[in-house]
């Protein structure tokens, strides 16, 4: 734990951390023009999803995502999600073929990311570096949906899982302990879940489970 509040200290934000108190099913839309105005605003928020918390930023905005790689502690080869309000935002930023597209047809909205070849509307470093890969998924959850909404673009997205920790940050007091200081807001709706969403690539167009989560994963098994 140490370890990783020392480095994250050393790569701090200067932003004070926000916390605003959100209805998981009706967000209140001020609070939501909020959170889009630090997204706009190059900020990096914790906002919550039908599977976890995540992190959040503006896909186009290079320092944000620079953040959570340092608040995650993560490599170049991590597969980045972006998180869409609906299937034709999907389909603007990865390639999908025909077989896949009935596919997430059937799972959208819904605790699912789904391992797609990058379009060009993608940016370079948020691809895999060698497959040109980008993870996408639709959530369905009130808040995030309302963000997607007001936004009207994808949220760059990963879940809230720190080095160390054997599932994702739920609790929002620890949450704010832990990486407050790191992020520009956070959407507290109380306790959220703490399993991931089930991961599938579609790649080839024949569905290849990668990981099992939240998602019923029979249907890829």
């Amino acid at each position: 734990m140490r370890a990783f509040s020392s480095q994250v200290r050393h790569a701090s934000h200067t932003a004070m951390n926000e916390l605003l108190k959100v209805h998981p099913d009706n967000p209140s839309p001020r609070s939501v023009k909020i959170a889009v105005k630090h997204l706009r605003n190059g900020g990096v928020i914790v906002y919550p999803t039908d599977s976890t918390y995540a992190l959040g930023c503006n896909i186009g905005n290079k320092s944000a995502l620079e953040r959570i790689r340092r608040i995650r502690q993560l490599g170049d080869r991590h597969n980045f999600t972006l998180v869409c309000s609906d299937l034709s935002s999907l389909a603007t930023y990865a390639q999908v073929p025909n077989s896949a597209y009935r596919i997430l047809r059937a799972h959208t909205p819904g605790p699912y990311t789904f391992i797609l070849k990058a379009s060009p509307e993608v940016p370079r470093r948020l691809m895999h570096p060698k497959r040109k890969t980008i993870g996408l998924r639709v959530p369905d959850h009130g808040v995030a949906r309302a963000l997607l909404a007001e936004l009207g673009e994808p949220v760059m997205s990963t879940s809230l899982s720190l080095p160390g920790d054997d599932a994702p940050l739920s609790d929002v007091t620890e949450i704010v302990e832990r990486i407050g200081k790191h992020v520009d807001l956070v959407l507290d709706v109380g306790a959220c879940g703490i399993e991931p969403t089930t991961m599938v690539d579609l790649v080839a167009g024949v569905p290849e489970l990668l990981r099992e989560g939240k998602g019923d994963s029979a249907p890829f098994a």
